[in-house]
């Protein structure tokens, strides 16, 4: 039986939809870009859909084939760790295009506002840099197939059904995506920022916006990681990061910091001190936490293409 929808119904799916696109394709602004052609071509095509499945269930089978689509003339999103070696501190930066980048998303823009707690969680997480870094990793296909599983929990008859293949391909295309990804910690566990790291982020801003290195240094892992898209050097551990702060980053001294949410992290929207006056967008910040330190120091410096989609303002006033 043919059910009757208007755009309305179709609209209020979006972020769900923008959340799909976006751990298919890895950037913001390609899952706005295939959200708004999934919902037009859910709009035309208003007269196929029967009510046998949910609508949003629909509207998912019609998104992965845009995504699947824009996939095939696309070379794979990475981060600067996946590229090459950790770099040292006096090195030459290399820029490369925008489109080479996995780019972040904010939270409200990927996780539907009526998403059950749980829901919610399991949808941050599977938003984070990490995962979504590993996920380009796949074939689309695989990566279609993941997310259709394990992620929005469709059976595999249904995903064969979607990407028109038969159960034992989407099986076999299940059980390649799992052993690649089974090597990379991204595991999706639900989880909330404990105390201790709600106040460690708040030594954080505190350190940053009166720029005590040594603090700063102190809270990130032995390990962690610092880079700086579209820069493809990037650099790791405490020491390293120091020796960046106070050399080629010393520009960052008297910035400030405006508090967001990005693909499941916490995350910022870094200002420096502008010579005309205030504050100007420099990078959005995104921050991976293991336990009570940081891990990741990621520092997105695109700000005319993310600071809108965050919603930060283009200036501070002093």
């Amino acid at each position: 039986m043919q059910m009757t929808i208007d755009i309305e119904q179709i609209e209020v799916h979006r972020p769900a939809l923008t959340g799909h696109c976006y751990r298919m394709l890895g950037s913001v602004v390609d899952a706005d870009d295939a959200a708004q052609e999934t919902i037009i071509r859910a709009w035309k095509n208003a007269d196929q859909f029967d009510g046998r499945a949910a609508l949003r269930t629909w509207l998912y089978r019609i998104a992965t084939n845009v995504c699947l689509a824009a996939l095939a003339d696309r070379k794979r999103r990475a981060r600067p760790m996946e590229e090459r070696p950790a770099g040292a501190t006096t090195e030459a930066l290399v820029q490369l295009p925008r489109t080479h980048w996995i780019e972040p998303i904010p939270d409200a823009r990927a996780i539907p506002a009526d998403a059950d707690p749980s829901e919610r969680a399991m949808l941050r997480q599977s938003i984070r840099l990490a995962f979504v870094a590993a996920l380009q990793s796949l074939a689309p296909k695989q990566r279609a197939v993941l997310l259709l599983v394990e992620v929005l929990g469709w059976s595999v008859a249904e995903v064969a059904g979607t990407l028109d293949t038969s159960i034992a391909a989407v099986n076999s295309a299940l059980q390649r995506a799992r052993a690649t990804l089974a090597g990379r910690n991204c595991g999706i566990s639900p989880c909330a920022l404990t105390e201790s790291q709600e106040q460690m982020l708040s030594r954080y801003v505190a350190a940053f916006e009166r720029y005590d290195v040594d603090e700063l240094a102190a809270l990130l892992r032995d390990d962690a990681t610092f880079s700086m898209p579209p820069y493809a050097l990037w650099i790791q551990g405490p020491d390293s990061v120091r020796a960046w702060l106070l050399g080629m980053g010393a520009g960052c001294r008297g910035s400030r910091l405006l508090a967001t949410a990005a693909c499941g992290s916490p995350a910022f929207g870094q200002y420096k001190a502008d010579s005309d006056g205030g504050h100007k967008p420099f990078a959005l910040v995104v921050l991976e936490l293991s336990g009570d330190y940081i891990a990741g120091w990621n520092s997105f410096l695109d700000t005319e293409t993310l600071f809108p989609r965050f919603e930060l303002p283009a200036h501070l006033p002093a």
